[in-house]
């Protein structure tokens, strides 16, 4: 028999989506935060949502004032610039100068896409729920753009070109091998 430990509260779900989130103001240089706290919320209208800590985060400020974010999806190639740009502050450095990534203006915010990045989500925020430690940008998805080389010949993601990867306990983690597709247990 197996024998369950209890803990105390907490979150160990795991993996979680590793992305990086741009923002910007007018008076600003757009900044690259690396956030973990992200998901799906609604799929008809398409609602994400990413959490962030209020104190101390460069990119609060600029997404609170703003009423919008874009999330980037990276690949493992870039596993380096997304530790980086959740290591620094956008107050102090320009993360797309020292990262060298480069911003593609988007077709609905003011915050740049990562052409790097295969996939990106531009949101424009509906609500802010304070929740504690982080606070939570919900937001519609204005647009979304995938860059040509991450799809297959029917035009879908091709998750083998991408290479996603999750947030694990402190540790990143490739997510890569198929168990299954939607409904292949019913298939018999």
């Amino acid at each position: 028999m197996i024998k369950k430990i209890a803990k105390e509260p907490s979150t160990p779900l795991f993996p979680v989506p590793t992305v990086l989130v741009t923002s910007c103001l007018k008076e600003s240089n757009p900044n690259i935060v690396t956030i973990a706290w992200t998901g799906i919320m609604n799929s008809v209208p398409p609602i994400v949502y990413i959490g962030l800590r209020p104190e101390g985060r460069y990119s609060y400020r600029l997404i609170k004032d703003s009423g919008e974010y874009v999330i980037n999806i990276p690949t493992v190639a870039l596993a380096w610039q997304v530790d980086y740009c959740g290591m620094v502050s956008g107050s102090k450095v320009n993360k797309f100068k020292e990262t060298g990534l480069t911003p593609v203006p988007a077709s609905h915010v003011k915050a740049p896409l990562i052409a790097e990045c295969p996939v990106n989500l531009e949101c424009k925020v509906r609500q802010v729920l304070a929740l504690g430690s982080h606070d939570v940008f919900i937001a519609d998805v204005l647009a979304v753009h995938y860059n040509d080389d991450v799809q297959d010949e029917k035009g879908r993601l091709d998750m083998d070109k991408i290479r996603p990867y999750g947030y694990c306990g402190n540790e990143y983690r490739l997510i890569a091998d198929k168990i299954g597709t939607y409904g292949y247990s019913k298939k018999g």
